[in-house]
């Protein structure tokens, strides 16, 4: 590929931004073709999870570390509300920290594990520490090394199973991107595809689109990221809470700290954070394809442009509704699919902002202060014998 996001190959190497440019970009395909797998295998994946997801006293826990933690938090209100099953999202940071707070001994669970390079200290051990305490718990396994230790914990257990990620998805750049978007999509498919009429059109029609926005959106994109700003605050409200946190960690990661951020929702903003709109602030605000939803989203909106007290204001919408300084980028009313071409801006955004403060955004930490797989993290023996019942 010579030329992405307008900038040629030759000069993202030489910037050390060759491998988060190609990784952003490379993300409509990888979604096709992960799609394509997970019709490939379902016979091994829904024979599985079918029975588990029929037990209507079931408990999943969407899992993970970092950006990892921030799918489980992004997709558990949008499950809960599509299955009707008790869905939450913990980190496995965690769990391993304090396991007897965060699993019960009462109920089947369901342990979804997310990791890129599934050799995070935390992701072996948090499945560890689940069949230890948990009498009768299952996992699904989503990670994009199919070589990792979690992968392999999942061959020859029965109550595991595993989905490798497309290969291109095991990112090489310090942030996740390909990786973070895929294992998103795969476990909303294996969970949720069933309540989803006619998911492969609505996914071609979603990439489709996602191709064409990393062309229009990449001016906007870099014209904002050049822009004054010291502090980025994004908002969203339900599945898109857990966008704007991932959004926040990717700009303040491909920043190097640079940047000060923080993310919250619509409703949530107004509690104290409010304090942190001010001059130097740009505020992206996510709004919901659900009607009841974007009412309290158009307030904000409103009340912000009023007073005026922000240096910019940025909409993502998949419809303008008569707002000004909002980006239509999908006309769809289903959250699922307006999650990834917001998800892409706003990793653009990151990436654009990188280079405008002279950093490497493949490796935007040159010191190791902060590594690609987590280091200094020792994992002890946990001894308790039973699980308290307090969060069941």
């Amino acid at each position: 590929m010579s030329e992405m996001f307008f900038y040629d190959y030759a000069w993202l190497c030489q910037h050390q931004a060759q491998h988060t440019a190609s990784e952003i970009w490379q993300q409509p395909d990888l979604w096709q073709t992960l799609g394509d797998e997970l019709i490939t295998h379902k016979p091994d994946w829904f024979t599985f999870l079918a029975p588990i997801l029929a037990q209507a006293d079931l408990r999943i826990i969407l899992s993970g570390a970092g950006s990892s933690a921030f799918v489980g938090r992004a997709l558990a209100p949008w499950l809960r509300e599509k299955i009707d099953r008790d869905v939450i999202a913990w980190g496995t940071t965690d769990i391993v920290a304090a396991p007897m707070q965060y699993l019960s001994a009462s109920r089947p669970t369901l342990l979804v594990s997310f990791a890129r390079s599934g050799d995070s200290p935390e992701s072996l051990s948090s499945v560890q520490l689940a069949d230890q305490l948990l009498p009768q718990c299952y996992h699904l396994i989503i990670t994009c090394n199919p070589h990792s230790q979690l992968a392999q914990y999942a061959q020859d257990n029965p109550r595991a199973c595993r989905m490798i990620m497309p290969e291109g998805s095991h990112d090489q750049s310090f942030a996740m991107t390909s990786s973070f978007s895929c294992m998103l999509l795969s476990a909303a498919l294996m969970l949720a595809g069933e309540t989803l009429p006619d998911w492969r059109h609505a996914l071609q029609r979603m990439t489709d689109c996602c191709r064409q926005l990393r062309e229009t959106l990449s001016p906007q994109s870099k014209k904002i990221a050049s822009s004054a700003f010291q502090r980025y605050l994004v908002l969203g409200s339900g599945p898109f809470a857990g966008i704007a946190e991932e959004a926040a960690l990717k700009m303040l990661e491909l920043t190097a700290g640079k940047d000060m951020t923080r993310f919250d929702t619509p409703l949530g903003v107004r509690h104290g954070p409010k304090f942190m709109i001010d001059g130097q602030t740009l505020l992206v605000m996510m709004f919901s394809p659900d009607a009841y939803t974007r009412r309290y989203e158009r307030d904000l909106w409103r009340e912000l442009q009023h007073n005026n007290r922000a240096l910019q204001l940025v909409g993502l919408s998949h419809h303008q509704h008569g707002m000004t300084d909002t980006l239509a980028l999908h006309d769809d009313h289903e959250a699922l699919w307006m999650i990834f071409p917001y998800l892409l801006f706003l990793q653009m955004l990151a990436f654009e902002r990188s280079l405008h403060h002279q950093l490497s955004p493949d490796n935007p930490s040159p010191n190791g202060e902060v590594n690609r797989v987590v280091q200094g993290v020792v994992i002890y023996p946990f001894h308790g014998s039973g699980v308290s019942n307090v969060q069941g």
